[in-house]
């Protein structure tokens, strides 16, 4: 099978250009918001999107109308799992040394019960190629009971990932075409 930073570097390509493809990929996912069945009061982090991630904006402000409470991930140190801090709507951002958009360091942390997650590939198995730095898994195995959805284009699906024991699934990948179940 092919070495991860490969599968990396060839996802990374393939999602630029579907990026390019799909414009309107924020609001296509937006309208499959009933499809997700996630609870009127539930926390639900989302990502602010880098570069040419699949972008969860739409879709996380839809949930918050329906009352969700938003939160983003914050990154505390390298080998821990990210946190999560409400965030509404206007509020300002901060830049992370990573380029990640947080809430400021005031803002109440919250344990999320949806995790919209970026990933570089996912597999009809659920599992997901994410960046290398394992925050998500890490994150994903300290919340095993939460639901993760992945928020990629639909042609970021591949065969077959390799995976290991740290590797956490996802329960369902949200496309442009529609949702994928896994669990």
């Amino acid at each position: 099978m092919t070495p991860k930073p490969t599968l990396r570097t060839e996802a990374a390509a393939r999602r630029a250009a579907l990026a390019r493809a799909c414009p309107d990929f924020a609001q296509r996912i937006a309208a499959h918001i009933d499809e997700l069945d996630v609870p009127k009061n539930a926390v639900v982090s989302f990502y602010w999107p880098m570069g040419d991630e699949a972008d969860p904006r739409a879709l996380a402000y839809a949930l918050a109308a329906s009352g969700a409470t938003l939160a983003l991930p914050v990154l505390k140190t390298k080998r821990e799992p990210l946190i999560f801090r409400r965030w509404q709507e206007g509020e300002p951002l901060y830049a992370h040394a990573f380029g990640m958009q947080e809430p400021g360091e005031r803002a109440q942390e919250l344990v999320p019960d949806v995790l919209l997650v970026p990933l570089l590939a996912f597999d009809a198995r659920g599992h997901r190629l994410g960046y290398g730095g394992g925050f998500y898994d890490r994150t994903l195995a300290s919340l095993a009971q939460k639901r993760a959805i992945g928020i990629a284009f639909s042609g970021q699906e591949v065969a077959e990932l390799p995976i290991h024991e740290r590797d956490h699934p996802l329960d369902m990948v949200a496309t442009e075409r529609g949702l994928r179940r896994f669990r």
